[in-house]
């Protein structure tokens, strides 16, 4: 309380003080009346002006000082512009600051980066903080900078007498002078470190102790024992031993290696005697070597001598036999084995001999008795044996073909069991069951694979030893996977009673047999067998009785009917033994499938196309719709199903997608597009509330729906509706072709088929054709540069020249090459290339002329060319020969031809028949003029080049829309091919109308008349079709036209430009006219009253200054008319924009936010200082410069002290706003800094000190809070001497008396900076 209530009569004192300085700044008293010249000599120092003012005078203070006699010197460091401490020194009218170490600047802002010189050393990371930085080191660096090396070896890390080494942050012991091992000598050597075994054997520590690992050949503890492998005497007949292990033989037995290796010393080797050989010298010598076998033979040498087994397979085309394979075998010349048996001949005691191999189906000597039987239709064969064991068993072996799935082959009955093998869904199945009962087989095998497929198999049945086995005996490859073999054991109990005889069915059985009746029985075996072994006797049909077969004939008269294949049109034939069946595919019919369902075309040539077919039956709940589909069409109806009331399904083209929908439920479109001209195969399934969308057999999605009730009586509406307006809601009528539609399996036929076929009736067809023929799209000659167009279905492709490309050979690929000169273009040709350049021509003498080369064998059906002149009539292209020529001119500016040929293959040549050609006349000009000094080109070209005579189309300037055809048919232009004059430039020397201008190089027929000569290129022309220049002139390569400026025909000052053949004049300021010859100045009248008049043409343009607008700078513009400050801002005008000054509380560019209240606990004693402001401008405007802002010379614009923004420095910077107090702190906004109140907790610039931490002890805090308290005394007394001392400061900126005297001193009493206001916690 002392201390507030002493600071209130300070301040009390400093009111006074500054009231009285008031009285004394006029210096003399003014009842004081006086005559003389106060202002002589001058009372006011420092250079200030003394003016007389009533009875008194006033001094006018220069920059820096104050007072009633300017005897003051402001101090400048009142507003503490120096930061971080630094010590401010007042100087005249400005200051200087010496900073503390770690800062620099003209204000001591900027802090000095002490790690830019990296002070760091080994490696370390440098920190910079104010006045000075710190290092971070690597691990092993220590030091200010990190220049000690941490000595790890310090603490004697090593044991045992180890050696540290010392290293970067780590260290390593020498422990080659100890006992001991391990990083720091702590482990004891091991006990095999002394390498106690012997002979190379491997050592291995175990607790203390060790053991000896010995190689192959040595034992005992330390491996030192060698094991004698010879104490046996392993060699025989006679060998001499030599064991490995004997170090002293190696390097002079020649048996052994050069040098010793004790893990390679286990083992012996023989020393055989002559004649001896083998590992153990056991064998005898090779009689074999060399080999005494011939052609081929291979030798086996015994005791005795050798043996030669001959080859099997023929030598050099001969078989051999004898002792040595030396004797050619002749046995089987003149006895040939038949049916494809082969002969196998052999030597027996000399004696030549043969013997037939048969192949299946064939036995006897020489393969002639047929094994091979058939049945033909349902039958049987039946064989009988005795008994012969005691034991049950069955061996039954047989080839076989069919076709049929379900089949008996054979049945066999024998101590009342039943073996039967039998084919079921064309796989093998052997059952053994109780015979003449109904209970399930005994044992059942079944072979995984299928044997139906009309080709030769062999199956084994095995029924012996009380086992089971089913083999088939085809290639192992046929099986693949599966197996071919199954077995399984079966019941000694199961034997029956003796019955003989044994009775085995081949092929089917009797209907009385003994068999089983009930259930189904298995169909007949219609197929064909052979090779059938019944107990390993051969059953020969020659052989067997006449009542014992049924139905069964001798061979096998099978023929597969789909060999002949029968089924056409991809059909899938189906072998039925003695028939076969065909399965089409869709759209085809037919017993053979060979009538294809007609295809229906929709919409050709653009017509409406549709159809109706009427349902004459109740469809079941489930509707199946498919169709084959061909379009390129994006959107079209397809097919629509509709009742007496209502279309309630419809089915069309969408963006070339298929759509369905059914009523008004959610419609289901496919994932892909079916418009690309292919036949696409589509299915619309709908079961229950299911509706399933399919595109070539993939599902595209599904949909919920209804039950579909399809009704006789209903309409099927395929292509469009009777109505074309309802027809277009679905795209409108379709366009292309649909084939085999069916609903269910009824067909819908748009022409009818010779196959009788279910279909619904067609009751309406308008506009569809059978057959699926497209449009003629090169009707409209889509192709460029040359493409030949060919149609394809509803589409076209063209065939582009070489090195063009794109759809419509639209795009042309140039030259890779560089063969001609730089100003000129380098194109492909097909077989070379062409420069193409430009010529100007100028009169008679730049006339070119032409003439083919006499290879030219193409048809010359265009013309080609560009044009640049502005003459109005002039001859571009002449040529004749006999009564045909052709003209290519401008008359009147616009382009024009003239061409009269003959129509027949020799042009120019008459008629065998000795009449005089066809001769035909085309005449063509442009719509618009050519003679504007622009670049033209020009296109002419046959409609039909193919025809002998055809219309003449002019394209000028790539304007297809705008092309001219002539009314007339007419000729190409091969008459010009060979020894024919081709003038270009004109008519033809000396006959006038010459070209004055520029052209491109010319193309007839796609050759072009070029402008380089062979000398001209880089590269040799290759293509053999020519036009050669034959005119002695050289042309006059680029585009020039006369030097129309040169002289200058612009007057007075005027800059020429020349526009090719004609000039324009670009005048200077005054001056118009064509040549610049008229005087012209529109702002010689001032129109601009408030801006900068220049010169726009023949009129003016205003450039108006800040704040004012219209046509003539007239009108003064209020930038705060509309403005939007709020809170009641004030509105300051601007340059180009205004400010807001805000009132009280409030802040913002546009015065909307409300500055923060004080807390209620911060109690603040004194009021903010209020700033000067300057008042600027002129005698015609002036405005306020707020905040101690200074005038500028930029209108209505203010230079800004620290802390102030705006035009106006009417916008208080807010250093709170980025939040710079912490640990809750409140912020204090002041001039150009900030001020943290903080919590009784927190101490610091920023509360970042924690006055409750360990490390702040209760001393602390007391000693904190007098010292603050006696610096608060001193700042108190520090301020009322600056109050009793300061007096008014002089203006800022530019020194105006004048205005001065107009306006006062800017200065006000209270715009001397107070101290800050004294704040406090409660």
């Amino acid at each position: 309380m002392d201390v507030t209530r002493c600071y209130y009569n300070f301040e009390l004192l400093a009111r006074t003080i500054l009231i009285t300085s008031l009285f004394v700044i006029n210096g003399v008293c003014p009842q004081t009346p006086s005559t003389e010249d106060l202002c002589s000599p001058n009372p006011c120092q420092n250079r200030a002006i003394c003016r007389i003012r009533g009875d008194g005078y006033s001094c006018f203070c220069v920059p820096g000082f104050q007072g009633a006699h300017c005897q003051i010197d402001v101090n400048e460091c009142v507003s503490q512009p120096c930061r971080n401490g630094a010590t401010c020194v007042d100087r005249v009218g400005t200051f200087s600051c010496l900073c503390p170490r770690g800062f620099t600047g003209p204000t001591c802002v900027l802090e000095i980066d002490e790690c830019q010189s990296q002070p760091c050393l080994n490696g370390g990371s440098c920190h910079d903080y104010v006045g000075g930085f710190s290092c971070t080191c690597l691990p092993g660096f220590q030091g200010h900078q990190c220049e000690i090396n941490i000595n790890e070896c310090q603490e004697q890390p090593c044991q045992n007498g180890g050696h540290c080494i010392d290293g970067v942050n780590d260290f390593s012991c020498d422990c080659s002078h100890t006992a001991f091992t391990g990083k720091h000598c702590e482990t004891p050597l091991p006990p095999c470190q002394s390498e106690p075994c012997f002979n190379s054997a491997i050592c291995e520590d175990n607790q203390g102790n060790y053991s000896c690992e010995c190689w192959p050949g040595f034992e005992g503890r330390q491996c030192d024992i060698d094991i004698s492998e010879c104490d046996s005497a392993p060699c025989m007949n006679g060998g001499r031993c030599i064991e490995r292990s004997w170090q002293a033989l190696y390097g002079s037995e020649p048996l052994l290696p050069e040098h010793y290796d004790p893990q390679h010393a286990a083992g012996y080797i023989c020393s055989c005697p002559p004649g001896k050989t083998g590992f153990l010298c056991e064998e005898l010598i090779n009689h074999c070597d060399p080999s005494p076998c011939q052609n081929g033979g291979r030798c086996e040498s015994d005791t005795g001598g050798y043996i030669c087994h001959c080859l099997i397979q023929r030598h050099n085309g001969f078989l051999y036999g004898g002792v040595n394979c030396d004797v050619r075998l002749v046995g089987c010349e003149g006895h040939e084995c038949q049916n494809q048996g082969s002969c196998s001949p052999f030597l027996l005691d000399g004696t030549h001999g043969y013997t037939c191999s048969c192949s299946p189906g064939y036995t006897g000597p020489l393969c002639k008795t047929p094994t091979t039987f058939s049945f033909e239709r349902k039958g049987y064969l039946l064989l009988q044996s005795p008994l012969v064991d005691t034991e049950m068993s069955c061996n039954i072996t047989l080839s076989f073909k069919t076709v049929l799935p379900r089949a008996m082959l054979f049945q066999r009955n024998s101590r009342g069991l039943l073996l039967s093998l039998e084919l079921d869904e064309g796989q093998l199945q052997l059952t053994l069951s109780k015979e003449a009962s109904t209970e399930s087989p005994i044992q059942l095998l079944e072979l995984p694979h299928n044997v139906t497929d009309g080709e030769w198999h062999s199956v084994e049945a095995v029924l012996g030893n009380w086992v089971l086995t089913l083999k088939l005996l085809d290639d192992s490859g046929s099986c693949g996977s599966q197996l071919c073999h199954k077995e399984a054991a079966v019941q000694t109990t199961l034997a029956g009673l003796a019955s003989p005889p044994q009775n085995t069915f081949i092929g089917g059985v009797l209907q009385d047999s003994d068999g089983p009746s009930e259930g189904a029985p298995l169909p007949a075996f219609i197929g064909c067998m052979r090779d059938v072994f019944v107990d390993w006797q051969l059953v020969v049909p020659e052989e067997w009785l006449s009542d014992s077969a049924v139905n069964v004939s001798p061979g096998c008269s099978h023929r597969d009917h789909c060999l002949d294949v029968p089924c056409q049109n991809r059909g899938e034939c189906v072998n039925l033994w003695q028939s076969y069946q065909c399965r089409c595919p869709r759209p085809y019919e037919g017993q053979d499938c060979e009538e294809e369902h007609v295809t229906a075309r929709f919409g050709n040539e653009d017509s409406q196309s549709y159809a109706a077919f009427t349902i004459t039956d109740d469809l079941s709940h489930n509707l199946s719709v498919s169709l084959f589909v061909r379009t390129r069409r994006h959107n079209g109806l397809l097919l629509a199903l509709a009742n007496s009331s209502s279309q309630y399904l419809h089915m069309w083209l969408e963006d070339g997608r298929v759509t369905v929908q059914l009523d008004n439920f959610e419609s289901l479109k496919a994932e892909g597009a079916i418009d690309d001209g292919e036949v696409h195969f589509v299915r619309v399934e709908m079961e229950k509330d299911r509706i399933t969308l399919y595109v070539a057999a993939e599902k595209q999605g599904h949909v919920e729906g209804r039950t579909v009730k399809v009704q006789a009586g209903d309409t099927v509406y395929v292509g469009g509706l009777l109505e074309s307006r309802t027809t277009s809601v679905f795209g409108g009528y379709f366009k292309g072709c649909i084939q085999d539609l069916r609903i269910n399996d009824r067909r819908l036929q748009f022409f009818w088929l010779d196959t009788s076929v279910k279909a619904f009736p067609l009751e309406l067809m308008v506009n569809v054709t059978s057959g699926c023929s497209g449009d003629n799209a090169c009707s409209r000659n889509p192709c460029l540069n040359g493409g030949l167009c060919y149609s394809t279905w509803d589409d076209f492709a063209c065939t582009c020249p070489l090195r063009t490309a794109g759809r419509r050979c639209e795009e042309v690929r140039w030259c890779e090459l560089s063969p001609c000169p730089m100003d000129a273009e380098c194109r492909m040709l097909n077989q070379g290339y062409e420069c193409y350049s430009n010529a100007t021509f100028l009169n008679e003498s730049t006339v070119l002329s032409y003439q083919g080369n006499g290879q030219i064998s193409r048809n010359l059906t265009n013309l080609s060319l560009n044009l640049r002149t502005r003459k109005r009539n002039v001859a571009i292209l002449h040529a004749q020969n006999g009564s045909a020529f052709v003209t290519l001119s401008v008359q009147d500016g616009f382009l024009s031809m003239e061409l009269q040929s003959t129509a027949g293959e020799n042009n120019g040549e008459e008629k065998e028949s000795g009449g005089g050609p066809d001769v035909s006349t085309v005449s063509l000009s442009s719509r618009r003029t050519v003679s504007d000094g622009e670049w033209h080109s020009v296109q002419l070209f046959m409609a039909a080049p193919w025809a002998l005579t055809s219309r003449w189309t002019l394209v000028l300037d790539e304007e297809i829309e705008e092309a001219s055809t002539s009314r007339r048919k007419g000729g190409n232009l091969d008459f010009l091919r060979q020894d024919v004059d081709i003038f270009v430039g004109g008519f033809a020397p000396k006959a006038g109308w010459t070209l004055v201008g520029c052209l491109g190089t010319v193309e007839l027929g796609g050759i072009a008349l070029p402008y380089l000569s062979s000398s001209d290129v880089n590269l040799p022309r290759l293509q053999e079709e020519q036009f050669i220049q034959t005119s002695l002139n050289q042309p006059l390569l680029g585009c020039s036209g006369a030097p129309l400026c040169e002289p200058n025909p612009c007057l007075n000052g005027g800059e020429c430009q020349d526009l090719f053949n004609t000039y324009n004049c670009s005048c200077a300021e005054g001056w118009a006219g064509r040549r610049c010859d008229f005087y012209t100045n529109t702002c010689a009248s001032n129109p601009c009253v408030h801006g900068n008049c220049s010169v726009s043409g023949l009129s003016y343009e205003c450039t108006c200054d800040f704040g004012y607008a219209g046509v003539h700078c007239e009108e003064e513009v209020d930038m705060c008319e509309n403005h939007v400050c709020a809170h009641g801002g004030t509105c300051l005008h601007g340059p180009d924009r205004y400010a807001c000054l805000c009132a009280e509380n409030y802040t913002g560019p546009l015065c909307n936010e409300r500055i923060e209240e004080i807390p209620w606990y911060i109690v603040v004693r004194s009021v903010r200082p209020k700033l000067p402001v300057s008042v600027c401008g002129d005698d015609i405007r002036n405005y306020t410069c707020f905040n101690g802002g200074n005038c500028t010379e930029r209108e209505l614009s203010c230079d800004c002290p620290p802390g102030f923004i705006g035009h106006r420095c009417e916008q208080e910077v807010d250093e709170c706003k980025s939040n710079p107090c912490l640990n809750g702190g409140y912020c204090r906004n002041l001039i150009n800094k900030f001020v943290c109140v903080c919590d009784m907790s927190y101490a610091g610039d920023t509360c970042q000190t924690d006055l409750t931490s360990g490390g702040l002890s209760s001393d602390l805090l007391l000693s904190v809070s007098l010292a603050s308290v006696v610096l608060l005394l001193v700042l108190i007394f520090t301020s009322i001497g600056l109050v009793m001392t300061l007096n008014r400061r002089a203006t800022h900126g530019t020194y105006s008396p004048s205005r001065q005297e107009k306006e006062g001193s800017r200065v006000e009493m209270w715009s001397i900076i107070q101290p800050p206001p004294v704040e406090r916690l409660i």
